[in-house]
């Protein structure tokens, strides 16, 4: 595998400390089961066997009673911290832990929903491979025909799909600029929904890349059983 020319190290921070709402679960639905495995260890895994990662920052809830019980709370690469109210305090968590542990600002950093267990290791090799300093990620080109509507469900106008993408992750930038990014979106009380709108205030534009459609983010029940089907197909 090919390497970024600038060779610094790489983290991952897992946001994990959401509670998964509209999952209608007993649990969070990080800890759901996919194929006799949490979709959390799968995540967890996926990212393991890319060994480019030095550390894996995982911010979970201060009440979570599941975290410590699976076995990978006990791998040397795995760090747990606590989580934010919101996914982005997670991150911002996450980052802080890495910078307290000495990682410096201009290593890399991949930021990746704990609920897409089917990351493919192709996907995380082409974010590696394209890093660079405006922030990088993944994405889904539209396909379908784009409506607007109003909060009735009546159809406003049609949205132009040309150059339009579904943002996945997951998403990397330098540690320092993506850190600050997201405390001064933050202070301006900007809507922070993924990593590169932070980078995005901040006056930097983010390289999209295609990738794999099978990268789902499980959200609602029917999720699971695409998601189960995705990873025995990567299985065999």
């Amino acid at each position: 595998m090919s390497q970024p020319l600038n060779r610094k190290a790489l983290y991952a921070v897992v946001p994990a400390a959401g509670i998964g709402s509209r999952m209608q679960a007993d649990r969070p639905k990080q800890y759901l089961l996919l194929n006799d495995k949490t979709i959390l260890e799968h995540t967890l895994e996926a990212l393991l066997s890319f060994n480019s990662f030095e550390k894996i920052i995982l911010p979970v809830s201060a009440e979570d009673k599941y975290w410590p019980k699976l076995k990978l709370n006990e791998h040397s690469k795995v760090i747990s911290c606590h989580g934010g109210k919101e996914r982005y305090h997670s991150v911002l968590n996450g980052l802080k832990t890495l910078l307290n542990l000495g990682a410096k600002k201009d290593d890399w950093v991949m930021v990746h929903d704990v609920a897409r267990p089917c990351i493919s290791i192709e996907d995380l090799e082409n974010i590696y491979e394209n890093a660079n300093e405006q922030g990088v990620l993944l994405g889904l080109m539209v396909r379908d025909t784009m409506k607007r509507t109003d909060n009735d469900g009546q159809v406003l106008k049609t949205v132009e799909r040309n150059n339009l993408w579904h943002a996945l992750t997951p998403q990397l930038a330098p540690l320092g600029i993506l850190h600050d990014a997201i405390e001064q979106a933050l202070v301006d009380g900007i809507n922070i929904t993924d990593e590169a709108s932070a980078l995005e205030h901040m006056g930097f534009q983010p390289k999209m890349l295609a990738g794999s459609p099978s990268n789902i983010k499980v959200t609602h029940p029917q999720d699971l059983l695409l998601a189960n089907a995705f990873l025995k197909f990567n299985h065999t």
